[in-house]
Parts: structure tokens; C-alpha cells; sequence
């Protein structure tokens, strides 16, 4: 299983600090989200079903035509590999690693490419995966790029597959009014933006057949009623929606602006987390760690995700981190 963020219990007992005093930064998932609507009892008594509503608003949030729900949308980059034979498939990387691992998994071709390979080996492939806003980098292509690639693609029966898990805060750069094009592919997280990863709800955008495969691999009530009811519910909540977007683009220039001021500028970044590429990047996780405060680390490169903090009392916490680690990096022999 590859490494992701808000293993808190291993943190936790890793660095000998009690669960409770952990402020936890390293997952991309908004830190405050929506009022949770009473569940119903029979929600919980009856199997889910498709006409409770959760396809309308979804496909109302989205302004998509065609939709299907699944269990998180880590349940679709695990199927979508298995619907098709031999393909040659290309990751736009560094991104989330399990896209890379599923197609490897299922035995494709693959081959991890940089944005600017793109237009050289995109004629060589039959599936490209692109996530936007990129994780971790937080780089947001532009529409017409995609759709460009998207027809290149689609000519020779290939997919584009735009994970927009972070997309939520930025709708307006969305390729999800286009997911009936065959051969595009959008998958969309509920879990990050309405702060409901423990719901485990995501959303395949795409053409009625492809979702009809895709249906048939998954098999019957894929997701849970509970999760659906909560989901039908937020997804027609636009006022809510519309006041989560700001704190979060508000938050997310707050945070930019104390790394900067504490010497640690991000290299990207978008409405839910900030991206700092420094050679400093072990050091600091485990200063910032062995203080309660767990953050997302990436290799290569040397590099560091950071979430929004919940509230005025994180903000000061993770601010002193920061103000303690420059005073010993600067004074460090």
C-alpha cells in the first residue's frame, strides 16, 4: 500500500504524543466543512437506492449530464484499469501515486511522464491520466489544454482521465460539462471540499456507456445510504457551498503567506492545501512532528504539503513552529 497522509494512530505512536494534541495538516481535506443533516432511520434499515436523489443533485452541483457514484473516487482509479486490455498509459507526474500503481497493477504499459512530454509521446498512448489541480504541486491546467489532449485522444478511442479531487474551490476551470465527450473521464472527490473523507463518496463524470461498464464492475450498492443521504443533501446546499469556497481561497492565501514569511515560499498550491519544495523538508517534518503538528512529506522532490489549519488556535500553533525552526536554522553552526 503506498504512503498518504492522516495516518494520525501512526504519528501518534510514532512520535509518543497523544492522538488528541496532534494537529493534523497532512491530508488536503478541508478542516471544517458543513452541518451534518440527521439521518433518517430507515436510511440506515433499507439498502441504498438509486432514486434517492444523490444523482440529481450531483449531476446539478457538476452540470454534468451522465454520473456515477462510487465509494470515494479511489474506488474508480482502481476499477478503470480492469475495463480495458494492454494499453499503453501515460501519468503526468509527480501526482497522486496510486493512479501510476493501479494501471501498473493490471499490467499495462505505463510510462510517468512531465507536463511538457505531453505533446511528444501523446500520439504513442491510449489513456492519460492528469490530475487537476495537480497533487502535490497544486497546478491547475487550463481547460482548452485538456480538451485539445482530450480530441487527440478520443480520435484513436483513447481516454483522458482528470482526477479534479481538488477542484471544488476553482469550479469554474472544471471539465465536468464536457464529461459526456467519449473518451473523457472525470472523477470528483465529495470527501475533500464538504470535509467528509470518512463518508467515502466520489463521483465518475463520463459518457452513459462507460459509466454502464463501469457500474457493472463495481456491482450493487457500491455506496452506502447514509453516505448518499448526506451527499444529496450538501451537494444542494449552495449557500453553504458558496461560503465554504471563500473561507477556503481565503485560508489558502493565509497559509501561503506565513510560509513565505517564515522563508519557506511555496512552489504551488491551490484551495485546500500549499506545496513547498526545500532541501529542509525531512528536517522540518520531524521538528513540526515531534510538536504535534504532522504535515505531508514527498521525496522527490524534497518537498512538503500543508493543509489548512481549523481554526485561530492551529494558526498560532503552526506560526510558532515556524517562528522556533527559523531561530534554529539561522543559528545553526
Amino acid at each position: 500500500m503506498l504512503e498518504h497522509g492522516g495516518r494520525l494512530r501512526a504519528a501518534a505512536q510514532a512520535f509518543g504524543i497523544p492522538l488528541s494534541d496532534w494537529l493534523d495538516l497532512s491530508t488536503g481535506i478541508a478542516p471544517y466543512g458543513f452541518e451534518v443533516p440527521a439521518i433518517r432511520a430507515d436510511v440506515w434499515t433499507r439498502l441504498p437506492e438509486a432514486e434517492d436523489g444523490l444523482e440529481t443533485a450531483a449531476r446539478d452541483y457538476y452540470h454534468a449530464e451522465s454520473l456515477l457514484p462510487v465509494a470515494g473516487s479511489q474506488a474508480a482509479i482502481q476499477i478503470l484499469p480492469r475495463l480495458r486490455q494492454q494499453l499503453r498509459v501515460g501519468v503526468v507526474s509527480p501526482c497522486y501515486g496510486e493512479h501510476a500503481e493501479a494501471w501498473r497493477r493490471e499490467g499495462h504499459r505505463l510510462v510517468e511522464i512531465s507536463e511538457g512530454e505531453v505533446p511528444r509521446v501523446l500520439d504513442q498512448l491510449d489513456v492519460l491520466v492528469v490530475v487537476n489541480p495537480n497533487n502535490p504541486t497544486g497546478r491547475l491546467l487550463n481547460p482548452a489544454l485538456l480538451l485539445d489532449w482530450h480530441a487527440r485522444l478520443a480520435v484513436r478511442g483513447g481516454w483522458l482521465i482528470v482526477d479534479e479531487a481538488f477542484m471544488d474551490p476553482t469550479p469554474a476551470q472544471s471539465l465536468a460539462t464536457h464529461s459526456h465527450l467519449p473518451g473523457l473521464i472525470v472523477l470528483r472527490s465529495f470527501g475533500k471540499f464538504f470535509a467528509m473523507a470518512g463518508a467515502r463518496l466520489g463521483f465518475v463524470l463520463a459518457d452513459a456507456v462507460l459509466l454502464g461498464q463501469l457500474d457493472d464492475a463495481l456491482g450493487p450498492w457500491s455506496v452506502a445510504g447514509p453516505s448518499r443521504f448526506i451527499g444529496s443533501v450538501l451537494l444542494a446546499n449552495r449557500q453553504a457551498q458558496c461560503e465554504q469556497r471563500e473561507r477556503l481561497l481565503a485560508d489558502a492565501e493565509r497559509l501561503a503567506r506565513l510560509l513565505t514569511s517564515h522563508d519557506l515560499p511555496p512552489a504551488g498550491g491551490c484551495g485546500l492545501f500549499q506545496w513547498v519544495i526545500t532541501e529542509q523538508s525531512n528536517r522540518l517534518y520531524g521538528f513540526l512532528a515531534e510538536r504535534g503538528i504532522l504535515v505531508r512529506r514527498y521525496r522527490s522532490p524534497s518537498s512538503l504539503r500543508f493543509g489548512l489549519p481549523p481554526d485561530e488556535q492551529g494558526w498560532t500553533r503552526l506560526s510558532s513552529a515556524f517562528a522556533k525552526f527559523q531561530e534554529i536554522r539561522t543559528w545553526a553552526p
